[in-house]
């Protein structure tokens, strides 16, 4: 007999093809950290308002908290631990640990996730990307600690 609560995907999580058979109401979120042990996404308000959910979709970021894993077969997702390349960290993540651009670091996955796709927008739009920006750009991603200044220092220096 068929379930028609659960269905089989396919999503290539950063790089790796995962062949999963999900609950039809799960988000991506909850199948990321619960099912496939990959918890550098959390799980802050789940109702897509602080950012902390943040990953790489098809190339563009997503509060993956709000979306349906179901929804997004076939989709290639890029999270925190997908950006380093081996033991050689991306430049946004070693541009996080040079401006101390975190404080508890609960946001940091997520800052880090939309900062990518945020710069990768901003580049196809040819938008110069001042301080003012890069806040008005990241105001989706909220950090409780307020390392706002060297958040906005470490995204600008990848920008350059």
């Amino acid at each position: 007999m068929v379930d028609p609560q659960r269905a089989a995907i396919t999503l290539a999580i950063n790089g790796a093809e995962q062949h999963l058979e999900v609950d039809t109401r799960a988000t991506l979120l909850d199948v990321l950290r619960e099912r496939l042990d990959l918890i550098g996404a959390k799980k802050g308000c789940d109702h897509g308002q602080c950012g902390s959910c943040t990953v790489l979709i098809d190339g563009r970021r997503a509060k993956s908290c709000l979306a349906l894993a179901v929804a997004l077969d076939g989709s290639s997702i890029t999270t925190v631990e997908g950006l380093a390349d081996g033991d050689e960290l991306h430049p946004l993540q070693a541009a996080f640990i040079d401006h101390d651009a975190f404080q508890c670091g609960y946001c940091t996955p997520g800052q880090i996730c939309s900062a990518i796709g945020m710069l990768e927008e901003a580049r196809a739009e040819g938008a110069e990307l001042t301080p003012e920006a890069i806040r008005e750009r990241m105001s989706g991603n909220i950090c409780r600690c307020g390392a706002y200044p060297n958040i906005v220092a470490a995204i600008a220096e990848v920008a350059e």
